[in-house]
């Protein structure tokens, strides 16, 4: 009941998964992202300890790759399970286990990767990896939610899509972008909405924690602007 597409920025650095499903919360339970490590997803039958053990394996040192058939062999009912994996050096790697529902699969590509069920059409995949490789030099969100766009048109879920959400790490310690959309009839538009919202502020906000002195005003009646 889930499409994800995970992505890296070769020129930034930065670290990210889009991912929708007909199930409520789906970016609560199913994203995760670790700076200067990775990002992860654990979908399907959702087991949520999953994604930490991605961004632990991968942390200590493995790739993607290694990192996901680490997980996916010890993982308990691993033939429901789909996990995916991306590393800091743009390794990927993706496991799709025997009992996933519907039409599943995965594929990888450039700095990406893809993983879903339940869908419309086999060819969401490779629509959501087009999509992203369609615009290099785009700030990784505006390519994330691009992909998401893109797969869906091509079909997305065999139901209705009722959450999404935005994950997206970079050179701070907590996410700079984590935006999800609970539940609602159309959660990729209002996701998009979030992102023109939190976009133009992100940098600010790394700003304010990191150099509180430099950061832009809060709009506290007799403060001075800060520059």
């Amino acid at each position: 009941m889930t499409l994800a597409l995970l992505g890296r920025c070769p020129r930034t650095g930065m670290a990210g998964v889009v991912i929708a499903s007909s199930s409520p919360a789906v970016a609560a339970r199913c994203a995760f992202v670790r700076p200067g490590t990775g990002v992860a997803t654990t979908q399907n039958v959702t087991d949520p300890r999953l994604g930490p053990a991605l961004l632990d394996a991968m942390a200590h040192g493995a790739s993607a790759a290694e990192a996901v058939d680490r997980v996916a062999a010890g993982a308990p009912g691993r033939e429901h399970r789909q996990l995916a994996a991306l590393d800091a050096h743009g390794g990927a790697g993706a496991y799709t286990g025997e009992r996933a529902l519907g039409r599943h699969g995965h594929r990888l590509g450039a700095d990406c990767v893809a993983a879903a069920n339940l869908l419309a059409d086999e060819a969401v995949l490779d629509a959501l990896v087009t999509a992203f490789a369609a615009t290099p030099d785009g700030h990784l969100a505006a390519r994330l939610l691009a992909a998401l766009d893109a797969g869906l048109a091509a079909g997305g879920e065999e139901g209705p899509v009722r959450s999404a959400g935005l994950l997206i790490g970079a050179e701070v310690p907590w996410p700079v972008a984590d935006l999800r959309v609970d539940w609602h009839d159309d959660p990729a538009a209002e996701l998009r909405a979030l992102w023109e919202v939190w976009g133009p502020q992100l940098d600010d906000y790394v700003t304010r924690a990191l150099h509180p002195e430099r950061a832009p005003s809060f709009g506290v009646p007799g403060d001075k602007p800060r520059r």
